[in-house]
């Protein structure tokens, strides 16, 4: 991948929703040079493989000191990745309650996160990773995602 003065960035993404992998999700890379004020340039783009991964990504220039990642979730997601079916497994309002009034509500409660997950798309688009580097060192940054929330952290 690259030699032990280079540094390098890895990353992979996981759908939480499904508990696999997140494949052919575009992923770009961004990198600059000094502080907030320095203009991002484009470095490397790829698209993650059948087990989630980019490995592809050319080592960084030196004097790098900020990599930006820039993931384009909502494609993967209108093509139908992510959804959360809810099964039938609900169980009868009616029988917890006699007002009718509280019966509707309850179902349309009941119904609310089926509606809201089976929406085309996803509540977050894109995300975009900006984190610090340091010369030599190899930096893999996961990506957690979800139709409606994503965490990231360093991995290994």
């Amino acid at each position: 991948m690259s030699d032990a003065t280079s540094t390098s960035v890895s990353t992979h993404i996981l759908d939480t929703s499904r508990g696999r992998p997140a494949a052919g999700v575009g992923v770009r890379l961004s990198v600059r040079q000094g502080d907030e004020q320095a203009a991002w340039v484009a470095h490397g783009a790829s698209k993650t493989d059948a087990d989630g991964r980019c490995k592809d990504f050319p080592a960084l220039p030196e004097g790098i000191t900020h990599v930006q990642l820039w993931f384009e979730t909502e494609p993967y997601f209108l093509d139908g990745h992510g959804s959360t079916e809810h099964g039938s497994d609900q169980h009868d309002v009616a029988e917890h309650s006699s007002n009718p009034r509280s019966q509707r509500e309850a179902a349309e409660q009941q119904d609310a996160p089926r509606v809201r997950d089976s929406a085309p798309g996803s509540f977050f688009p894109e995300v975009t990773i900006v984190f610090a580097v340091h010369p030599g060192e190899h930096y893999h940054v996961p990506l957690l995602l979800n139709p409606f929330g994503y965490s990231v952290y360093r991995g290994s």
